[in-house]
């Protein structure tokens, strides 16, 4: 059974700093690409960071510069650390594992920037 877990949200103050994580189980973990999304209230789900099953990184305008998303496969981990976090980036963080077309959502960690 595929599993993912989150961790590592919480309060922070504009320009902080915040490391996400998340545990597969269930899966060949280095034969996926991972993910992470968010989604904040009344708005849809996007895309912060993609990870492929290579190493190969990719991020929207939004997060550029500021976020950085890497994983271990020796320990089924993805991380993301965001930096000089903002208020519009507040919502909940989902990890996502995706072979092919097909995607499995972990329950996702609620990140909350402001004053």
């Amino acid at each position: 059974q595929v599993q993912l877990v989150e961790s590592g949200g919480g309060l922070v103050r504009p320009g902080g700093s915040l490391r996400l994580s998340c545990a597969a189980s269930g899966i060949m973990f280095s034969r996926y690409h991972m993910g992470w999304y968010r989604q904040a209230p009344g708005k849809q789900r996007e895309l912060v960071a993609r990870i492929t099953s290579s190493g190969s990184a990719n991020y929207p305008d939004s997060v550029k510069g500021r976020f950085t998303i890497s994983r271990d496969n020796a320990k089924n981990m993805v991380y993301l650390q965001m930096n000089d976090l903002k208020p519009e980036d507040t919502a909940v963080y989902y990890c996502n594992a995706a072979l092919g077309s097909v995607g499995t959502w972990g329950q996702g960690t609620q990140v909350t920037v402001s004053s």
